[in-house]
């Protein structure tokens, strides 16, 4: 009886690249995105001001969410204060009217505050397709210096574009300090 090894092969997930400094890696990605690349994405350590126009990223539709939860808190407490105080619980206390909308202020704004805030909270995570309880950027020992003083761009095998040698000569054409393969 012979045993056999089960060796796991690992797919490739990606060309990871690093930059020396902020404003290589902005050059890196609008040149990356003028290739027309869209599986990417660009790291460093602190935010770079015009890396979503290099990238040609489309603006967030996270404002919309929270506005849309927002009118809805607005007028859920709106309704439901006008609908317990006038249909279904009237009660005619000292002549004051049943629709008293400075007394309803403060229920409506809270609602308001409330569900604007779940939706930006809960919104985010869905945009960005979290929780994800593993990158495989994390396998990089290169990319440890991510959260201190590294500038990093993947392009993902996914992209319809992606081909390993022409990805790495891009690249490296683009000023990469060194090109990285990236396993699952």
């Amino acid at each position: 009886m012979s045993e056999t090894k089960s060796t796991q092969v690992s797919r490739p997930f990606g060309l990871l690249a690093e930059y020396k400094n902020p404003g290589k890696l902005m050059r890196a990605a609008k040149l990356v995105n003028r290739a027309g690349y869209t599986k990417y994405d660009a790291y460093s350590p602190f935010p770079i001001h015009g890396m979503d126009d290099a990238m040609g990223l489309k603006d967030s539709k996270l404002g919309w969410i929270v506005l849309s939860h927002a009118l809805v808190g607005f007028s859920g407490g709106l309704f439901l204060q006008i609908w317990t105080s006038s249909i279904a619980y009237p009660i005619n206390i000292s002549g004051k009217p049943f629709i008293n909308l400075p007394a309803f202020i403060p229920v409506t704004f809270e609602l308001t505050i409330l569900l604007s805030a779940f939706a930006a909270v809960f919104g985010m995570f869905f945009l960005a397709n979290m929780p994800k309880h593993h990158n495989p950027l994390f396998n990089s020992d290169n990319f440890r210096k991510v959260t201190d003083d590294g500038f990093f761009i993947c392009i993902e095998t996914d992209d319809d574009l992606y081909n390993e040698a022409e990805t790495e000569k891009l690249l490296m054409e683009t000023g990469a300090m060194n090109v990285e393969k990236i396993y699952e």
